[in-house]
């Protein structure tokens, strides 16, 4: 490598043009501010000065390299730096964390290891003790990795953080640990592209002020199975809605305003999941697990589902010109392979290359998601995800998974196998086939840190992210969001709203809720034991409302519950009793038989199943919290002509027919503060979301539609006349009628 300027030449540069930068001592780490350039955080790396610029010498070298060059293009820094890199440095770059904590400022002695002795540079975070432990955390891994090799800085990254707890206190003026916004399904039931790319845009001036780059989302799968219990992540079931949605988020998280390119120093990457969509899981069934690894297309739709990726957001409106990161699914996506490979999408090399990078031409990172190369040891487990690979070793799967055309492994923290793979790659094509191979990925990963600036600085300011995160203007946002993502369904006789007039509050009656013993997400995440209590905070309440617990004098009942909850579609208890363990996944409360289900399912195969028939026709399944249903009608019967109002909690459609005929209202939300709930109910907001998703009928309807289509259930239909259909959603005129509907409404 060409020295571009010598130490003695620097003394005559210096002494004879000065430096036109300053340095200032920051919180626990060095600035570098200069007028025409980038401001340069440090610790401990060497500064140069060429023509009164300072770069930093990250590999400490006395020569400005050009990857340390920050006058060069992005892509020509990353080129240069991968070539500078050991396979041990690239395997290291392959690697993406498992889940990391951040309860104090400190390091773990499993992150050091894992930062220096595995070389990885990609950490995901998780819950974090405040904004400013968060920034002094990213500061001390910072200095840490700073000082190691090439000088690489982390690229620390984050799934969804945004999202609202039904208890959270929402006051005018006052800040929180993170703005709070609806759930992607609510934002979904706003129809509004513009309000999730201010989103994006707020939530990405956060994740920066944190130390964050990179974006775990947005999930963009198409919702095309409702009782897939991973809907309320998504963006709901209508691809043209998908795909204004994606395209917004993206621009607002990866835009860096008034940019030359896009890129600055408030852009995040985001990672688009999960290519080709998990929307279609059989059954509803989630690909966590073995029982519900595969994905069906039985309407032959599997083009409409990639076209939140294809036309949103790889074809971005802002300058970033396309999300830089894609997540495949765990899923098999059953029979789309040509030639028959039914494989996990992670090891699909028809879907990966063949589609994602060769039609459509997608030339940013791709991340397996987590644990798809570990093992598997039973049918239930939550563990390893290796779906199609199950009799292959660890480092097989790694080879497979670079094969397919994948460059990073999404929760592993240990290079051994990728390097265990790159010697896989070299007995079959060679020493030179393979470093091209490696380096071709560590020239994508690269890409990801210098364009967000992390080269330059990847240090934050304890204040500022203190100052920054959940600002009051940024929460305020998160709850005009929140407002506006509620859908009134029904509000008979206008029972909304509930005003108290001049005389005093009116009186309201809240029934307990008996909370089930829960499992939780996935069936393990959330677990809770069994409890009554009341579903809204009492004081909240007396806000807005005199409270009673005597029916009789109240003038309205308000009733808060969730969706019917019936498990993942799998029973322990029914394969010990003779069966195949598969069971049906429940819309409704009551017990629920699938009478009308597949006789033969559409996929199946394990090698831990002696069976290919996954179906569970004529099983019969209850629901956890049947006693939701009989808050209802109880609430009924106690009220006899006055208003019955029904808030529902939902994360996916449900059949509304067993409880709607009993309530004079309904509201339904995706994830708000109760706060906003009853912001709604006493009229100081009016409602205005649309339902993101149809509400069916009945759960015939349920299995009788194709797992791959929108749009395709009989929709229930309420006293009043009213469809539950997409798009749909009153507001205190009547049925809505907007801008919206007309776009989007089918």
């Amino acid at each position: 490598m060409k020295k571009l300027f010598p130490l003695f030449a620097l003394v005559v540069l210096i002494s004879a043009c000065g430096p036109k930068w300053q340095e200032q001592q920051a919180d626990g780490y060095k600035l570098i501010v200069q007028k025409k350039g980038p401001t340069l955080g440090y610790t401990t790396a060497p500064i140069l000065s060429v023509q009164g610029r300072a770069f930093k010498d990250l590999n400490r070298n006395g020569e400005l390299d050009p990857y340390e060059n920050w006058r060069r293009p992005a892509y020509e820094r990353a080129v240069d730096l991968a070539s500078r890199l050991t396979i041990e440095e690239i395997a290291g770059l392959m690697l993406y964390s498992a889940h990391q904590a951040v309860p104090s400022d400190q390091l773990t002695d499993a992150q050091k290891k894992f930062l220096s002795e595995d070389n990885l540079r990609a950490v995901l975070v998780t819950t974090v003790e405040s904004p400013e432990v968060a920034a002094r955390w990213n500061n001390n891994v910072q200095a840490f990795v700073e000082a190691l090799g090439k000088g690489i800085p982390a690229n620390n990254s984050s799934d969804p953080r945004n999202e609202t707890s039904a208890t959270a206190e929402f006051n005018a003026g006052s800040g929180g640990k993170i703005s709070l916004w609806p759930s992607p399904l609510g934002l979904a039931a706003t129809f509004d592209p513009d309000l999730v790319r201010l989103f994006g845009n707020i939530a990405s001036k956060e994740y920066r002020a944190l130390g964050i780059a990179t974006a775990l989302s947005p999930q963009i799968d198409l919702a095309t199975e409702p009782r897939w219990n991973r809907f309320n992540g998504t963006f709901g079931e209508d691809p043209n809605l998908d795909t204004d949605l994606a395209r917004a988020y993206v621009d607002g998280f990866q835009t860096t305003d008034g940019s030359r390119d896009g890129w600055g120093t408030e852009s995040v990457n985001a990672m688009v999941k999960h290519w080709p969509s998990g929307g279609p899981e059989e059954g509803g069934r989630d690909a966590h697990f073995n029982y519900g690894k595969y994905a069906v297309y039985p309407g032959g739709n599997f083009k409409t589902h990639l076209q939140a990726f294809t036309k949103g957001a790889f074809r971005l409106r802002g300058k970033t010109g396309s999300a830089t990161a894609v997540m495949p699914y765990y899923t098999i996506s059953y029979g789309i392979d040509p030639e028959g490979n039914n494989v996990g999408n992670n090891y699909s090399h028809y879907l990966i290359t063949d589609l994602l990078r060769d039609r459509y031409g997608f030339e940013g990172v791709v991340c397996t998601d987590w644990g798809v190369t570990a093992n598997n040891r039973s049918i239930e487990s939550f563990d390893g995800k290796c779906w199609g690979r199950e009799t292959l070793s660890v480092a097989q799967r790694h080879y497979e998974v670079l094969k397919a055309g994948v460059d990073q492994f999404g929760g592993n923290n240990d290079m051994g196998p990728v390097l265990e793979a790159y010697r896989m790659w070299v007995r079959d094509f060679g020493e030179d086939a393979a470093r091209e191979r490696f380096e071709q990925s560590a020239v994508r990963l690269l890409m990801n840190v210098f364009r967000t600036g992390l080269f330059e600085n990847p240090y934050v300011d304890p204040a500022t992210a203190s100052a920054v995160v959940g600002n009051a203007g940024f929460m305020q946002e998160g709850y005009q969001a929140q407002l506006r993502s509620v859908v009134m369904l029904k509000n008979h006789a206008q029972a909304l709203p509930q005003k108290s007039g001049q005389e005093g509050k009116r009186k309201v009656f809240v029934p307990k809720r008996h909370y089930p013993a829960f499992a939780g997400r996935f069936g393990l995440f959330g677990a809770h034991p069994d409890y009554w209590d009341w579903p809204v905070d009492r004081k909240l309440v007396e806000q807005y409302y005199e409270w009673t617990d005597n029916p009789a004098e109240a003038d309205f009942a308000l009733v808060l519950i969730q969706e019917p909850y019936s498990g993942t579609g799998y029973s322990m208890k029914d394969r010990e009793n003779g069966g195949n363990g598969y069971v049906p996944i429940s819309l409704q409360y009551l017990p629920y038989t699938a009478d009308f289900a597949r006789a033969e399912s559409l996929a199946g195969g394990d090698p831990k199943e002696s069976f290919t028939n996954r179906s569970y026709r004529g099983k019969t399944i209850k629901t956890d919290n049947e006693d939701d249903l009989v808050l209802v009608r109880d609430a009924r019967r106690l009220m006899g002509d006055k208003p019955v109002v029904v808030v529902i909690s939902a994360t996916r459609p449900f059949v509304p027919a067993e409880f709607e005929p009993y309530a004079d209202a309904i509201l339904v939300h995706f994830g708000v503060q109760n706060q906003a709930v009853l912001d709604l109910v006493s009229g100081k907001a009016e409602p205005k979301g649309l339902l993101p998703m149809q509400l069916p009928a009945d759960m015939r309807t349920v299995e009788e539609q194709q797992e791959d289509v929108p749009h395709d259930m009989r929709c229930h239909v309420d006293t009043d006349g009213h469809s539950y259909d997409f798009a749909y959603g009153l507001n205190w005129s009547g049925v809505i009628k907007d801008a919206r509907t007309r776009k989007y409404r089918k």
